[in-house]
């Protein structure tokens, strides 16, 4: 974080022996820290600047608060021409090598995980040459069980249908009455086991 200027000849002027400072009457403390401050040299900021001084921000708020109170025409602005913010440089600790041990075997696990989760679905066998019997095992299965859900439903619905047919005897004298109650209870049970058989049909191929 900058917190120092890298003083320009234009302040290092104004500070000098009969510069425009001097009638300004400095404090003698904010002129011996300004003078202290354009004294020491910084090696890493001559080549940017004629004189490579760094005046920190703390003595160019005091010196500008010096100027506002004597209402001074010597504006900063003005002092701070040629100026430049100061940002040293940043030195980057060096990482340590069981760290970056570390990390490189985090890094290739993770990629193993990668490549196992994408490939999980993939298998050698050529399609050309068959599926294997646990294949045709499976499909055999799931044959077998829908042709199983197919019967119970097939049953379910004429159970219904019979039941409510012979039991709405006692309900309804005619047949038309009779046939026709038992066609809605009927019709009823097969919309709700078709819903079931659908959902577990669904269940079944989001497996596969």
């Amino acid at each position: 974080m900058a917190s120092s200027l890298l003083a320009g000849e234009r302040l290092v002027r104004a500070l000098s022996p009969g510069g425009e400072l001097e009638r300004e009457q400095l404090p003698q403390k904010l002129r011996a820290e300004l003078e202290a401050a354009l004294g020491k040299k910084d090696m890493g900021c001559e080549s940017r600047s004629g004189s490579g001084c760094l005046v920190p921000f703390r003595l160019i708020r005091d010196l500008h608060q010096h100027l506002r109170e004597r209402d001074s025409t010597l504006y900063l602005h003005e002092l701070l021409k040629g100026s430049e913010i100061y940002l040293p440089e940043v030195v980057k600790p060096p990482r340590s090598p069981e760290l970056v041990a570390r990390l490189e075997k985090i890094k290739i696990q993770l990629a193993n995980e990668e490549y196992k989760r994408i490939t999980r679905n993939v298998t050698c066998q050529d399609s050309r040459h068959g599926r294997t019997l646990s294949d045709l095992g499976k499909q055999v299965r799931s044959v077998k069980a829908l042709v199983i859900t197919i019967f119970n439903f097939i049953v379910t619905v004429a159970a219904a249908f019979i039941c409510t047919y012979l039991g709405s005897q006692y309900i309804f004298t005619e047949m038309a009455s009779r046939v026709l109650a038992a066609l809605i209870v009927a019709s009823v049970v097969g919309l709700a086991e078709l819903y079931v058989m659908v959902q577990a049909m669904e269940g079944e191929f989001g497996e596969l």
